[in-house]
């Protein structure tokens, strides 16, 4: 039977879908409950693929958050671990299904590759997000045009109707910023990616005035770092910290490449990222002469 604790744990993940607006946490807090359940009873990846005709390979991924959930190998586990009581395998089967539930980037599904489904579940549901960007204005932060003349430039051989599409899911993104459960964005940007030129002049002047808009806002928060910092961060690429409001949801580093993604969770792992940022933030201009710095750029066009 399950005890006090397990209950308690499913009644606590059982409101998150109040709090929440994608299922992307909710998968990998059910799949944490369910790994609970696993290790209480003391039984092995092997013996519950097993139980569910598959492999310790899937236990794995369910229980890590990163596959969705049929709801018969879920009630297979549930008996499994001996939750017997017809309420409590009634919520969690009500949380599989939300966690289930498609999030809005389904409409984008001909656009957005497996590996970013997982980003922009877990950046839909942060509690905080930390950015360091080096060539280019991260997407949450870029206009329309900007962002066109940036997909365009990646997908020369792209039909115009997919470029659209692609910007499209860009704008959409951005919705979460004027949620009213919106994260607080802290973004640290190399000066490159604002001299960097993408599209035209008009294009970058517009992009330069919308960060000084978006820097105003009280959960935004924007920094350069100037070339003169002489700090140690060759080979590093674009980084992405996403923190969510829920204890028992690990940070989480977000590393993209050309065509894949690093989703890093332990902590040996976030630590140094943690570091680094915090170095970044420290050796950048403080936030509050962001809009100074983006003028001078502006005149020097």
């Amino acid at each position: 039977m399950p005890n006090a604790r397990d209950i308690d744990d499913l009644t606590e993940i059982s409101g998150l879908e109040s709090r929440q607006s994608g299922p992307t946490a909710l998968r990998i807090l059910v799949g944490r409950q369910l790994r609970r359940l696993r290790e209480s009873r003391g039984i092995s990846r092997d013996a519950a693929g097993y139980a569910i005709r598959s492999s310790h390979s899937k236990i794995s991924r369910l229980e890590c958050g990163r596959t969705s959930f049929k709801l018969r190998d879920v009630d297979d586990l549930l008996t499994l671990y001996g939750v017997v009581e017809e309420a409590e395998r009634e919520l969690v089967l009500s949380l599989t299904k939300q966690a289930n539930a498609p999030g809005w980037w389904h409409d984008y599904r001909d656009v957005v590759p497996d590996w970013f489904e997982d980003y922009l579940g877990l950046e839909q549901d942060a509690a905080m997000i930390r950015t360091y960007a080096v060539q280019h204005i991260p997407g949450l932060l870029q206009t329309a045009d900007y962002a066109r003349a940036m997909i365009t430039c990646g997908n020369p051989d792209s039909p115009e109707a997919e470029i659209e599409h692609r910007v499209a899911l860009r704008m959409r993104r951005q919705r979460l910023l004027r949620a009213s459960t919106a994260p607080k964005l802290w973004v640290v940007l190399d000066e490159a990616a604002l001299r960097r030129q993408v599209g035209d002049a008009a294009t970058m002047r517009a992009q330069l005035e919308h960060l000084k808009k978006m820097a105003d806002r009280p959960l935004i928060t924007i920094q350069v770092l100037p070339f003169s910092y002489c700090g140690h961060i060759g080979g590093v690429g674009p980084i992405t910290i996403l923190r969510f409001a829920q204890a028992e949801l690990d940070d989480v580093v977000y590393l993209e490449q050309i065509a894949s993604a690093q989703y890093l969770t332990r902590q040996s792992d976030v630590h140094p990222y943690h570091h680094l940022m915090d170095e970044l933030g420290i050796h950048a201009q403080p936030s509050a002469v962001t809009r100074a710095i983006l003028d001078q750029i502006l005149d020097e066009q």
